[in-house]
């Protein structure tokens, strides 16, 4: 009895690969294909210079950039909203009154933020991540203003 069953199951076994051997297969690509485009965004924290009294009075803000790896990007700032503003003497404004200040890109407060140009923008290149950019503003010592709460708007602009 045990050569039937051996004779059986090799028949089966013959049988399945001969099934096996006979069914056919093919092969295709698949291609696939993404593009990935330059993108930035940006963001602000506020300049707050608090009480000015004639002494100077310094100030930190923030500009930050997030932008795609690999992306070249500059960060331009605007003169504000104050009339008679430029880039490189912004004025807060209480009603008709103006508060003159100023913004850097450093801490020494010798390079003017403007929008003008590589000369007075700060570039990168974007990492995927946030990059904050930190904005020096200052009040000189002895600007004479009336009392009353001075505000200003500066648009921050960056170029990719």
């Amino acid at each position: 009895m045990r050569k039937p069953i051996k004779v059986a199951v090799g028949l089966c076994a013959a049988a399945g690969i001969a099934s096996a051997a006979s069914a056919g297969s093919a092969t295709a690509n698949l291609d696939i294909s993404a593009s990935v485009v330059a993108a930035c965004t940006i963001d602000t924290t506020p300049v707050v210079f608090g009480t000015y009294s004639g002494a100077q009075v310094d100030a930190t803000g923030t500009v930050t950039a997030n932008c795609v790896l690999g992306t070249a990007w500059t960060i331009g700032l605007g003169a504000g909203s104050g009339t008679g503003a430029t880039t490189s003497t912004r004025k807060m404004t209480s009603g008709a009154n103006t508060l003159a200040y100023s913004l850097y890109t450093d801490a020494t407060h010798s390079t003017n933020w403007g929008n003008s140009g590589p000369s007075d923008m700060v570039a990168g290149t974007g990492t995927g991540s946030s990059q904050a950019q930190t904005v020096y503003g200052r009040i000189a010592q002895g600007t004479i203003a009336p009392p009353g709460n001075y505000a200003d708007t500066v648009v921050a602009t960056i170029n990719f």
